[in-house]
């Protein structure tokens, strides 16, 4: 990982993909909004493949002055992996993720990062949010489905501004498209996360109109993190329950088709639902056995998984032990000595 800078408190990433607004606007805003904080930070743009026009906006910032690093990729990776990137360059105990396309009002950021006092992970939520009626259903519909199928609730985990502690990332790897689920995946690894109203900027005019394939991308996403979420460590009741649901309709096909065969005369040449239920029963026995083999896998590998986060540590401090019991080596204290209240 890069050398750390010692004086650097937060460590403020953007990625910039292929929807960006103007470099030297958004530089400004954020700025501002940081300058605010009253804390030393370093802010990282990370370029996802070749982003010319936003790079040329840059140079023209570092020429003017502006301090900042730039980090390119050699081709556009996803969003999830250039923060990744940035990540391995920051130095602070604090990272925050900013979209490079205007989504929340600058000087929100103060509030998003003051949030973090109270929270390991605080996920911004553009509140009053703007749209027309199709963007509210189908914003309602993509959470609402994630929240069934993972049992956490958020609102607007399209927003790009997240604030979270160094430690968040240095135990969630992301990749893919997993940067919008960020805070479920945090919530899952036992860190504390949370909302926080962030006003929209009013030059938000992302329509919220998508194809089929963005659609698509998104519900298998939403499979991938119901998995991840409930599954990682017990494998073999997802692969367990689905198949023997599928061996059991495949059993019960086949009892059929024998009592037929047996009781009322029927032919077994010819049909179809013989090599279908037969079909059942051995995918029915292969979905079992893949999930016997995950728990195996998950068994040996246990000790070097961690999926908890320790609070705190309360331990009460150890009494001196007095001339008289260090001459006997044996005296013990009373209890009133012996227990401190480490709230007090």
């Amino acid at each position: 990982m890069h050398e750390r800078k010692s004086d650097v408190e937060l460590s403020v990433i953007v990625p910039v993909g292929s929807r960006h607004a103007n470099a030297r606007e958004l530089h400004d805003e954020y700025k501002a909004g940081l300058g605010a904080l009253g804390q030393v930070y370093e802010l990282i743009y990370v370029l996802d493949g070749p982003r010319e026009v936003f790079a040329t906006g840059l140079r023209e910032l570092l020429t003017a002055g502006e301090r900042f690093s730039v980090i390119g990729l050699t081709r556009e990776f996803g969003e999830a992996t250039a923060i990744m990137a940035g990540f391995e360059f920051a130095s602070g105990e604090t990272i925050v993720t900013l979209p490079a396309y205007h989504q929340i009002e600058g000087m929100d950021v103060e509030r998003l990062v003051t949030a973090l006092g109270s929270c390991d992970v605080a996920v911004g939520r553009r509140w009053p949010r703007a749209g027309g009626p199709f963007e509210r259903m189908r914003r309602s519909l993509f959470h609402g489905l994630l929240a069934s199928v993972t049992g956490i609730r958020f609102q607007d985990l399209g927003c790009g501004a997240r604030a979270f502690s160094r430690r968040v990332l240095e135990e969630i790897q992301l990749y893919g498209d997993q940067h919008r689920f960020l805070a479920v995946l945090a919530d899952r690894q036992g860190f504390r996360v949370r909302e926080v109203d962030l006003r929209q900027s009013s030059k938000d005019r992302h329509s919220g109109i998508y194809g089929p394939r963005e659609y698509t991308r998104s519900f298998l996403d939403i499979f991938t993190v119901f998995f991840l979420v409930r599954f990682t460590k017990k494998p073999l009741r997802f692969f367990g329950m689905v198949g023997v649901s599928t061996f059991v309709i495949g059993a019960l096909l086949v009892t059929w088709i024998v009592i037929e065969r047996l009781f009322f005369g029927q032919s077994l040449a010819a049909r179809p639902a013989l090599l279908l239920s037969t079909l059942l029963v051995v995918l029915g026995l292969q979905l079992f056995a893949l999930g016997l083999l995950g728990e195996l896998i998950i068994f040996t590998h246990a000790g070097a998984i961690k999926d908890y986060q320790v609070e705190r540590v309360i331990q009460f401090p150890r009494r001196e032990a007095s001339p008289a019991s260090e001459s006997t080596g044996h005296g013990t204290p009373e209890v009133k000595d012996r227990i401190n209240n480490p709230l007090a």
